[in-house]
């Protein structure tokens, strides 16, 4: 399987959408739900030229199948936030969010220079900790009670990886070129 990831495009609302609003895909997600069309394309049109974001669309053999990016990229402390969903439920499980990783931290650390990728996560969405751990991020630290969602508060672990991290040998996708 071939996957890709290319710039986000206001085609591809429908389908951002229909993903975060899957009661499958969204257990871990922070957005105000249900996500609707004509709010998401004003989010598109605001966002679209911004530098400090990037959002793009996995593909899977020319499908679409999520969204990946990098927010609050910061370009004087070289780092970026990092996200990921797959929404295409039965694209799940097989290594195509761990390759689109690969290709997103290509872009963030050969293309923008970037030194640092972090990102958050709910400290109970197990599966998003085996697929960081694989690709080779590193738990960081625990921020206990750090967000209010549905009802409780909850823990968020932070994850980073550094260039050298990634091109020094701790990125496990490279190691096997």
């Amino acid at each position: 399987m071939i996957v890709s990831i290319r710039k986000f495009e206001k085609t591809d609302i429908p389908n951002k959408v229909r993903w975060i609003n899957d009661p499958r895909n969204h257990t871990y997600l922070h957005y105000d739900l249900p996500l609707e069309i004509e709010k998401t394309e004003n989010w598109f049109e605001k966002n679209r030229d911004r530098t400090d974001r990037y959002d793009a669309v996995i593909e899977a053999d020319g499908v679409p199948v999520g969204v990946i990016g990098l927010l609050s990229i910061d370009l004087k402390y070289q780092k970026a936030e990092y996200y990921v969903t797959l929404g295409e439920c039965s694209y799940q499980g097989k290594g195509i969010a761990a390759k689109a990783t690969e290709l997103l931290l290509e872009y963030a650390f050969g293309k923008l220079g970037l030194n640092r990728v972090y990102l958050y996560m709910d400290a109970d969405n197990l599966a998003a900790e085996k697929l960081y751990e694989r690709v080779g991020f590193r738990r960081e630290g625990v921020l206990r009670k750090d967000l209010f969602r549905r009802g409780h508060f909850v823990d968020r672990c932070v994850y980073g990886m550094t260039r050298d991290d990634f091109y020094g040998g701790g990125y496990p996708g490279l190691q096997n070129r």
